[in-house]
C-alpha cells in the first residue's frame, strides 16, 4: 500500500512538472517507452534490485536508452537512484500512465473476441463506445482474439466486465438446465 503511494506522488510530480514545462506529451513517450522496457523480466528485477548500486543502474538505463528519452526524464531518473526510490520505478510508470490518461480523458478497453476483427467493425464498437456512458471522450482499445468464447465479444472498462460472449451464454443455459426443479 505505502509503494502505491509512493509510485502516485511520484508519478503526480513528474505529471505536474510536465504541465509546468509543457512536455506531458514527450514526457508519456518516455513512459510507454520505460514501460515497454520494464516488459522484460530481467530488467525489471535489475532496477527492483537492493543489491545493484545506483551508479551500476544509472549507467544500465543510460545504455539502454541512450538520448532516446528527455532530458527530464533522465534526471527524473537520477533523483530516483540518488534518493534510492528506482526500485519503485515501475509503479510510477504505471501510475504515470493511468493519471496521463484520466487528465486527457482516455479509457482504456479491452475487447476480446472470438476472431480478428475489420477495421470498420473496429470504428462501429469505437463510435458506439464514445456515444455510450461507460466510456470518457477518448477511448484506446486493445484488441485480443480468444477462440474460446465462441462468438460475440468480452469488453473490460476499468473493474467493468461486459460479456455478450457465446461461451458465456451457453454456460448461463446450462446453469438453468442443471438448476431446473422441475426435473425429476
Amino acid at each position: 500500500m505505502a509503494d502505491n503511494r509512493i509510485a502516485s506522488r511520484y508519478a503526480k510530480s513528474l505529471i505536474d512538472l510536465g504541465k509546468e514545462q509543457n512536455s506531458l506529451v514527450e514526457l508519456n513517450n518516455d513512459m510507454v517507452a520505460i514501460s515497454e522496457a520494464l516488459s522484460n523480466r530481467d530488467f525489471k528485477l535489475f532496477v527492483k534490485s537492493p543489491i545493484i548500486n545506483a551508479d551500476k543502474k544509472m549507467n544500465v538505463f543510460k545504455a539502454i536508452f541512450g538520448d532516446s528519452l528527455s532530458k527530464t526524464t533522465s534526471l527524473f531518473f537520477d533523483i530516483l537512484t540518488r534518493k534510492s526510490r528506482e526500485m519503485f520505478l515501475p509503479e510510477i510508470v504505471e501510475s504515470f500512465l493511468k493519471q496521463y490518461k484520466k487528465i486527457n480523458h482516455i479509457t482504456e478497453i479491452k475487447l476480446t473476441t472470438a476472431s480478428k476483427l475489420s477495421d470498420s467493425a473496429l470504428a462501429a464498437i469505437n463510435r458506439a463506445l464514445l456515444e455510450s456512458e461507460i466510456t470518457d471522450q477518448k477511448v484506446e482499445i486493445e484488441t485480443v482474439v480468444d477462440p474460446k468464447i465462441i462468438g460475440g465479444f468480452v469488453i473490460e472498462v476499468e473493474d467493468k466486465l461486459y460479456d455478450a460472449s457465446v461461451a458465456h451464454k451457453l454456460d448461463k443455459v446450462k446453469k438453468q438446465f442443471l438448476n431446473n426443479n422441475y426435473i425429476k
